[in-house]
């Protein structure tokens, strides 16, 4: 079976990490959930939401190298407002207009550019990086200036 970007799939869940959740697919392949996919609310655990063995739908959101398949569960399930999530379009999205003369997605070989949401995460990454390393220089110069002063 051939898997598409897009495409809706059920499979089983066979691992659940820290950071995701394997499911194993028809044809024998598996791939994975990662966490932020889980759920439409924040998940900090991923037990919490999925068991070994348990049947989901599943939806394929890229297709990787070395046939690593990334997939989603928030986005393969139904919107309980507008029927599917993916026919869901916030007002922002539903009233802007694309110019006829740009192309609707990337070209064979080209990535899609980030949408919204990961637009987000990415810079909340960064930013939680950035933060993490700006403390951990203020701690190292914090305990130099309490051992100059010990001296």
């Amino acid at each position: 079976m051939e898997l598409a970007v897009g495409q809706v799939l059920e499979g089983t869940v066979t691992g659940i990490t820290k950071f995701g959740a394997f499911v194993s697919l028809e044809g024998g392949k598996s791939g994975l959930v990662h966490i932020s996919e889980v759920a439409n609310a924040y998940v900090s655990d991923v037990h919490d939401h999925v068991e070994i063995g348990q049947k989901v739908k599943v939806k394929v959101l890229s297709l990787g190298e070395a046939g690593k398949i990334n997939l989603s569960i928030k986005r393969a399930q139904e919107s309980p407002r507008t029927g599917s999530a993916s026919n869901y379009r916030r007002p922002a999205q539903a009233a802007h207009t694309v110019p006829a003369r740009q192309s609707c997605g990337p070209a064979q070989g080209q990535v899609a550019p980030p949408t919204g949401n990961q637009d987000f995460e990415d810079r909340l990454k960064r930013f939680m990086q950035e933060s993490d390393s700006k403390i951990a220089d203020n701690r190292i110069y914090s305990e130099r200036r309490q051992r100059s002063r010990r001296r």
